[in-house]
């Protein structure tokens, strides 16, 4: 059986446009191997993912060869009328009349908060009853104890996005497991988000990846990441960002339930992950658009971590570090950033040692 949701974020780009041919083409394959499902937001890609959807699906397929799943950016949201214009401003991005899955994108404790002041679950719920949307939910990034609270007072709910992975499995900050016996307990269906988490478990030091490899020698990295996630309990589908041809082909294969030496397995490679990763950012770019300095946040962490796992590359990476548009050095602290990553990271604090290492010359503390 296959979960795979198509995830339109990470787009084959060209320049700062959406190479749409390509995506066209990805999309396409998609629905020839039993795919269905597109997720989109208000936010990605400055609203071009919307487009590109509507431009490479919507117009190009039968409408019920496909389902869609678009997000209420909740941190723009302040009062009932910005919910109704951002709604009807996706349904014309995406050129339908309703969507089969509305979530409000991004709750944790202060959107929470906020949400209270619009009703955002009302609104939601009045989607559903004006049939604007068929199902609800929300995407969430915080802890299980928040997420059981939500729950318990909106049992309307009928869908919960959540980040699981196998690295973040039995994180203390992400905590995948926690929230998904959440969901679980409430009987909700989850969708998956970042279960390659960003890209960074599709491609593995040969020390992790090594006996995986001696399990199943035909299985890439981001096979065994998708395994993991596609065969728990109460996922209905797990979400990937695919740019390539080949990673249709694959993530659309059938996904067998894991053994308990597969499993085991696992969580062990995710042992040695952490041991080798300084940073753990997936690259989603939400810090961009707070940053007043305008620092390419995701590719001074990229950077930054190949350095961790071969300092004797800094060489080379150094070279890299000179062609971004703007260097760790020139964050002013202000903590914009820190407050809208969904990974919780101290991104100050990182970018700090970052500029350390390729702009100071020092050592990373």
């Amino acid at each position: 059986m296959n979960r795979t949701g198509f995830g339109f974020l990470r787009l084959p780009m060209v320049g700062e446009q959406v190479d749409l041919p390509a995506v066209c083409r990805l999309a396409d394959r998609f629905l020839e191997l039993g795919g269905s499902y597109f997720d989109t937001a208000y936010t990605y890609l400055g609203g071009e993912s919307e487009r590109a959807l509507r431009d490479c699906v919507v117009k190009r397929h039968p409408r019920d060869d496909f389902r869609i799943a678009d997000k209420l950016p909740t941190w723009l949201v302040h009062d009932r009328e910005d919910c109704a214009r951002i709604f009807a401003e996706q349904l014309e991005r995406c050129g339908v009349e309703c969507f089969d899955v509305y979530l409000l994108h991004g709750l944790d404790r202060e959107n929470y908060a906020a949400c209270a002041a619009w009703d955002g679950f009302g609104f939601l719920s009045e989607l559903k009853a004006r049939g604007r949307a068929r199902r609800i939910g929300f995407s969430y990034h915080d802890d299980a104890a928040l997420l059981d609270r939500i729950l318990t007072e909106h049992p309307e709910v009928e869908l919960v996005q959540l980040q699981i992975n196998y690295l973040d499995w039995e994180s203390a900050v992400i905590q995948s497991r926690r929230c998904w016996e959440v969901a679980q307990k409430h009987g909700v269906d989850i969708i998956v988000m970042e279960p390659v988490k960003g890209g960074n478990l599709a491609s593995l030091p040969d020390a992790v990846f090594s006996p995986l490899h001696a399990l199943d020698a035909d299985a890439s990295p981001a096979r065994w990441a998708l395994r993991f996630a596609s065969n728990l309990p109460g996922v209905e589908t797990v979400l990937s960002g695919m740019n390539a041809m080949d990673q249709i082909e694959e993530n659309l294969r059938d996904m067998p339930p894991l053994s308990d030496a597969e499993r085991a397995a696992l969580l062990q490679a995710a042992e040695r992950i952490r041991s080798v990763t300084a940073v753990g950012c997936t690259g989603c770019g939400y810090c961009l658009d707070g940053c007043p300095q305008n620092i390419p946040i995701p590719a001074c962490f990229a950077l930054y971590n190949e350095y961790r796992r071969s300092p004797g590359e800094k060489w080379k990476l150094e070279h890299a570090y000179a062609e971004l548009s703007k260097g760790a050095g020139a964050c002013v602290g202000c903590g914009a950033c820190a407050q809208i990553c969904p990974q919780k990271l101290d991104v100050p604090g990182q970018l700090r040692k970052v500029a350390e290492v390729f702009e100071d010359g020092r050592p990373a503390g």
